[in-house]
């Protein structure tokens, strides 16, 4: 153990979300590859987000970290209480987190919200690798700001991006260009593959959708980066187009138990009935491969915050044609094997159709894409930046931004 690489990440939360899976992945895979020991520090123990309560131990990332073997460790913060004392720390929680600080070699911090703990005054000195996903910095609350001191201070060693939009978000926002690398996402390809034709007939039987459907899904929380007023809006279209055709919405906040989605719904859909039964919400999956392999098409509508959509790659690598707004990296990631389409209801559905029709097209150029995709790569190039950063004790420098 002791000739091992301690990393512990620091989580804002466990939640439904693509930054989160992502993450974990990166985790599992190299605690599980020999060379490091990591471990997790999640600020809360359960989080209110999409509308519902998300707890720690029910979170599937959390669950596949401890199946591994990776220590998550909660700092204790209950969710709840006004916004100064959730911007604050007590003293019991500062002693926890330096206690576990002091017992690493190197932090990684997933996204930057995390640095307003390393940020504190007497916080264990060890090189801070940031983990970015997204590419809107200047509308991430006090993040962006977070960012900039930590940097200043000399702690920041590296910041891992996620896509070039990412990059070119950060770089203009201030942040300097040396420390921003990009390691493009990638997933594991033994759980997202295509099935064979009988198998998935099983799944869409499964989720209420006839074998000869044409399935459209979208896999995203009830977020307003995710624009999913826009999805409707294309839905509505698309089922009228399609009579065959059934929508799926599967993430946080997709549910009935969602008053503001049933109140689109029910604008969009009030004198279509039959066609809102073609319509199925799904929440939060822990088989998202079977859904993927379920469908013809993954979607994404998002006009905002996007630098490389998980969804779009887990659903391609499962044989969904990737159909999505030009927002972030989507148009590289799709390029060749889906569709991208301007954020136009008719222009999306009508993308959908084509996307479904061309679907046997689209087939050998998602096959041959995988390896690009394949989280084996990304781990490797994680691994890279977190011993390079490690090898550079020295912590930087502090400067002025």
């Amino acid at each position: 153990m002791t000739s091992q690489l301690r990393v512990m990440s620091i989580y804002e939360g466990f939640f439904s979300g693509g930054a989160r899976a992502l993450h974990t992945t990166v985790v599992a895979g190299l605690h599980t590859g020999g060379t490091h020991h990591h471990s997790v520090l999640s600020i809360y123990g359960a989080m209110r987000r999409e509308t519902i309560l998300q707890r720690m131990e029910e979170d599937a990332s959390y669950r596949s970290l401890r199946a591994v073997g990776v220590e998550v460790r909660p700092l204790g913060r209950r969710i709840g209480g006004d916004t100064a004392t959730r911007r604050t720390f007590s003293a019991s929680e500062v002693a926890t987190a330096f206690a576990h600080a002091e017992r690493a070699d190197i932090i990684l911090s997933l996204k930057e919200q995390p640095l307003r703990l390393v940020n504190l005054p007497g916080f264990p000195r060890r090189p801070v690798v940031v983990c970015l996903h997204r590419s809107d910095p200047q509308h991430q609350g006090s993040a962006l700001a977070e960012f900039k001191a930590a940097v200043a201070d000399g702690r920041v060693a590296a910041a891992i991006c996620c896509a070039e939009s990412t990059r070119s978000a950060y770089e203009a926002a201030g942040i300097p260009t040396g420390l921003l690398k990009v390691i493009p996402n990638g997933v594991d390809l033994s759980r997202f593959q295509p099935v064979p034709a009988r198998h998935r007939a099983a799944l869409r039987r499964s989720l209420g959708v006839p074998a000869k459907a044409k399935v459209v899904t979208l896999a995203a929380r009830y977020d307003p980066m995710k624009n999913v007023p826009l999805f409707l809006a294309a839905a509505r279209r698309y089922l009228k187009r399609e009579p065959t055709g059934h929508v799926l919405l599967c993430g946080a906040g997709m549910t009935t138990a969602n008053a503001e989605l049933c109140g689109l719904l029910t604008e969009l859909f009030d004198d279509e009935p039959r066609r809102l039964a073609r319509l199925h919400l799904l929440g939060i999956r822990r088989d998202m491969e079977a859904v993927y392999a379920a469908s013809d098409v993954v979607a994404l509508t998002s006009t905002s915050g996007e630098a490389a959509p998980l969804c779009l790659i887990e659903g391609a690598m499962c044989g969904a044609v990737p159909v999505s707004t030009d927002i972030g990296d989507t148009a590289i990631i799709v390029a060749g094997h889906g569709l991208v389409t301007p954020p136009e209801p008719e222009a999306i559905s009508a993308a959908w159709s084509e996307a479904v029709r061309r679907r046997a097209e689209f087939t050998p150029a998602l096959l041959g894409s995988r390896e690009r995709f394949s989280h084996t790569r990304m781990l490797a190039s994680y691994a890279t930046v977190i011993d390079a950063a490690h090898r550079d004790a020295g912590l930087r420098v502090p400067e002025r931004l």
